[in-house]
């Protein structure tokens, strides 16, 4: 067993830092967070907002491209959650995969990810997982 996730995934994930609003679908009320990695499948964001995995999301992320501001709206599921801390505050990292994208919004993430600078994650802690066979 690896624990080189990357080398499954069909896209790359590229490090980004950008704000992303979150509107739970079925309430009022949104969160913001912050999205830490993406690929044209899905994202990585940070929030204090405790939510559940398989929870449908709309999401909303805001850039900077050549002085204008951009943003790509989409629908995700949540498909994996992790607590982190940030100095005294717990918060949760989860894992986005894109539900519905519009080709417009797709074209507008696809310029986000082709304007980066190809990072590779640095993780202060592997992941743990458990194998239960």
């Amino acid at each position: 067993m690896t624990d080189d996730v990357e080398e499954k995934r069909s896209y790359p994930r590229i490090v980004v830092n950008v704000p992303v609003d979150l509107g739970i679908i079925d309430k009022p009320k949104g969160s913001s967070g912050l999205v830490m990695n993406a690929s044209e499948t899905g994202l990585m964001i940070q929030s204090f907002k405790d939510l559940s995995i398989g929870r449908i999301v709309r999401i909303e992320v805001l850039f900077l491209k050549d002085l204008q501001m951009m943003r790509f709206s989409a629908v995700a599921e949540i498909v994996w959650k992790d607590i982190y801390w940030w100095d005294d505050w717990e918060g949760y990292q989860y894992g986005l995969k894109f539900t519905q994208i519009s080709n417009e919004d797709n074209s507008i993430l696809k310029l986000l990810l082709s304007n980066l600078p190809k990072l590779k994650e640095i993780s202060p802690m592997k992941r743990l997982t458990i194998d239960n066979r």
